[in-house]
């Protein structure tokens, strides 16, 4: 990785900017509320769309909801727990996706070049995987403030919203490692098929993960939010938890992808549940758990298309539900702009 300037010095840095997070402007939320109930619809008709569009108004400056200026920030990392043969995958994959990616050929060049989104990819240092998880910490101090930064540095000034994808051969493991030290629970909790497991296979990755979690809770106890990720985590979901953390302190909104994702939100949710105030899911996986994780997190998804590819797309399909949240609040017409007859509070 690049030398760069460090927008968290150091773990307390971090720890410091999660605890103060910012809040959704409470007048920006009842002035959208108040024009919803002006639209030339019964209240509440478009359903979630309306939630949305109120949820937007509410973080974004102007409290007008925008969904214009979308970008997605693909993170690529590489995995020592890799090595325990958790994927069918071999890690060069890794590498070889991202040069797929940077060709155009991947379902999320498609995805965002349809929608009209933004697109970068951000490789961290895949020549060198992480420590193994069973072993020891994945990361130094160090190497884990330079993921974290490298995500925050993604997030431009002035988006509309921010979504996070992620590409990295053994990442589910690194996922439920992360789940079930926010939330308990076993491997087999946690653990599903990932890049296409069998029962065996899936079995002998619940296993890893029990292994992991033991030496995780006997050598760190109730660890923060960054040593969660710097213990379980590897630089994808570092660089992710550092880019959601970015956005939040720059009042832009999130829409999450996948399992993977997600679970990179989840050492920040337990340190601070208002983390998700600013995220929506885009979709909920195929991959078993990230249902569970997304129950768990509060978060209802939008979409349910029976995915799991990871790579953000997930979450860019969905940027077209809200971007649609948007232009219905802020061109349909009001009953007094329509000359439509509003209800009345009679019968």
């Amino acid at each position: 990785m690049t030398a760069m300037s460090k927008a968290f010095a150091t773990a307390k840095d971090f720890g410091a900017s999660l605890a103060a997070l910012p809040r959704a402007d409470v007048g920006r939320r009842q002035s959208a509320c108040h024009r919803q109930q002006r639209l030339t619809k019964p209240p509440g008709s478009l359903g979630r769309l309306e939630d949305i569009a109120v949820w937007l108004a509410g973080w974004q400056q102007g409290g007008t909801p925008r969904a214009d200026n979308i970008k997605v920030v693909v993170f690529a990392g590489n995995h020592g727990v890799a090595s325990r043969g958790v994927s069918p995958y071999p890690p060069s994959v890794t590498e070889q996706m991202v040069a797929n990616f940077e060709s155009g050929g991947a379902a999320i060049n498609q995805i965002t070049c349809a929608l009209g989104l933004d697109l970068q990819v951000m490789p961290l240092n895949l020549q060198t995987p992480t420590n193994d998880i069973l072993t020891g910490a994945a990361m130094s101090v160090a190497d884990t403030l330079e993921a974290i930064n490298i995500g925050a540095a993604a997030v431009d000034d002035g988006l509309d919203i921010l979504i996070t994808g992620e590409m990295g051969i053994g990442n589910t493991t690194i996922a439920a490692a992360l789940s079930a030290a926010v939330f308990g629970g076993t491997g087999a909790d946690w653990a599903g098929p990932g890049t296409g497991h069998d029962k065996d296979g899936i079995a002998r990755k619940a296993d890893v993960i029990d292994k992991a979690m033991a030496r995780f809770r006997n050598e760190c106890g109730a660890a923060t939010a960054f040593e969660t990720l710097r213990q379980l985590g590897g630089r994808e979901q570092a660089a992710i938890a550092g880019a959601l953390l970015a956005a939040r302190e720059k009042r832009i909104p999130v829409i999450l992808d996948g399992y993977v994702v997600c679970a990179s939100l989840a050492p920040l949710f337990k340190d601070n549940p208002a983390i998700v105030d600013h995220c929506i899911a885009g979709h909920v996986s195929a991959e078993p758990a990230h249902a569970r994780l997304l129950q768990n997190l509060g978060l209802p998804p939008l979409l349910d298309l029976g995915m799991r590819l990871g790579e953000g797309t997930g979450a860019a399909l969905a940027a077209g539900i809200v971007r649609t949240a948007a232009a219905t609040h802020n061109q349909m017409a009001t009953f007094e702009e329509a000359a439509v007859e509003n209800r009345t509070d009679a019968g």
